[in-house]
């Protein structure tokens, strides 16, 4: 049997599936401060794999330098979903206009990092680490939020929701998830081979039969472990009866976005989803493919705002959209858009001060044929986890950096 000493030694070890910093004083803070189950915020992350055509997303109708640039992909006044009198909506987002008119969607324009790169590996790299301009640690940004999120009921702080390899961002972490609908859900142990991912698994089982002192760190941490136990229940129990209903946009992501949903409602405690949409590289025939991406996302987040609102979640969540970059300012010869820059991004919810923020970057002063950046993204990301998430971004992101006006004050 495990003792008190040994429990201590093996989780400032890192041992423990629970061992998310190395402070344990810190941690216990972190955990006795959380909010309860079904009352704190949420953030659902979706990526937009292989390089959004950001012009195209978010058009800037009124500047005659987009039509004269993009003579067959240019979308005009009168087809765009208006966001203000010099920007708009491509119309395949139509039932976006929905949250606009509640002010519920907010278009941050401009964003990118120094020094852009434009391979979708390097740059993805850099997004989902929020490393920029030095060697790479090997940790994502949601990675290393996992202990300020983490709370004494157990539960998973971080998910990723669908069959792909977990993504940079969630690597790092111990106790990430990985759920789809169509394979048995897996608990990723964190790194390391698999004989320690069988110790850590060994480690629960023993915290889990242990007897401590009254109120202990022992009892404490044993408490969490059988808290996580049920959480994995009830989880397995969601999934088992994951029947899609009908209220939900009926495509693969509307499907993810359903699945994000019943765990909401069951107060499962997650506080980050994670999500990707594939298909965004489009150098050639873009229009069609590109709007129907477009609309798969406006129709799935709106559907997933209106059924949070039924059962009186909306108003705790968030969803941010990003790409690991934008497209070229020149269409190219094949009706398509090659690797950019600077781009955009949305975040949508009740929360978020709706419309534009920023402004949209300049279509006469380009970097060799690429939008410039005004905002980087590591300040959306601290204005998410300060304001939203109630992370401490400086420890997370390694740097302090200036909010954006994004996020409403909260009641």
């Amino acid at each position: 049997m495990l003792t008190r000493r040994q429990l201590l030694t093996r989780t400032l070890k890192g041992s423990s599936l629970f061992a998310l910093g190395s402070v344990v004083p810190q941690f216990v803070y972190n955990t006795a401060c959380a909010a309860e189950n079904g009352k704190d915020t949420v953030l659902v992350v979706l990526e937009m794999t292989g390089g959004n055509d950001g012009l195209n997303m978010v058009i800037p109708y009124a500047d005659d330098l987009y039509h004269k640039a993009r003579t067959t992909l240019r979308l005009t006044k009168e087809q765009v979903i208006k966001v203000d009198d010099h920007i708009g909506l491509n119309p395949a987002m139509r039932s976006f206009d929905q949250l606009l008119q509640k002010g519920a969607l907010a278009v941050v324009q401009g964003v990118g990092y120094p020094n852009p790169d434009r391979s979708h590996f390097e740059s993805m790299d850099k997004w989902q680490s929020a490393e920029v301009g030095r060697k790479l640690s090997g940790t994502g940004w949601l990675a290393r939020s996992a202990s300020d999120l983490q709370n004494d009921r157990g539960g998973i702080p971080v998910m990723q929701v669908g069959a792909e390899k977990l993504p940079l961002a969630l690597q790092g972490a111990h106790g990430v998830l990985t759920i789809n609908n169509q394979q048995p859900f897996k608990l990723n142990m964190g790194p390391g081979t698999p004989d320690r991912h069988k110790a850590r698994k060994q480690l629960m089982l023993d915290l889990a039969k242990e007897e401590g002192e009254k109120d202990s760190l022992f009892q404490f941490v044993q408490r969490r472990q059988l808290q996580t136990y049920a959480n994995l229940g009830l989880l397995q129990d969601v999934l088992r009866n994951f029947t899609p209903d009908g209220r939900f946009a009926p495509t693969p992501l509307g499907q993810k976005f359903e699945m994000v949903a019943r765990l909401i409602e069951k107060g499962f405690g997650t506080r980050v989803f994670y999500m990707a949409l594939d298909g965004f590289d489009t150098h050639s025939g873009q229009a069609q493919p590109h709007a129907q991406l477009l609309q798969q996302i406006a129709d799935a987040v709106t559907l997933f705002f209106n059924n949070l609102q039924a059962t009186g979640h909306d108003k705790r969540v968030l969803v941010m959209t990003f790409s690991e970059f934008g497209r070229r300012v020149q269409e190219n010869g094949s009706g398509g858009t090659d690797h950019g820059a600077g781009s955009c991004l949305l975040v949508a919810g009740p929360g978020v001060r709706g419309g534009a923020v920023g402004k949209h970057p300049s279509l006469s002063d380009l970097d060799a044929g690429d939008l410039k950046h005004h905002t980087d993204f590591r300040q959306v990301y601290a204005t998410l986890l300060d304001r939203w998430l109630g992370c401490d971004s400086f420890a997370i992101l390694g740097g302090r950096y200036e909010h954006v006006s994004l996020i409403k004050a909260r009641a």
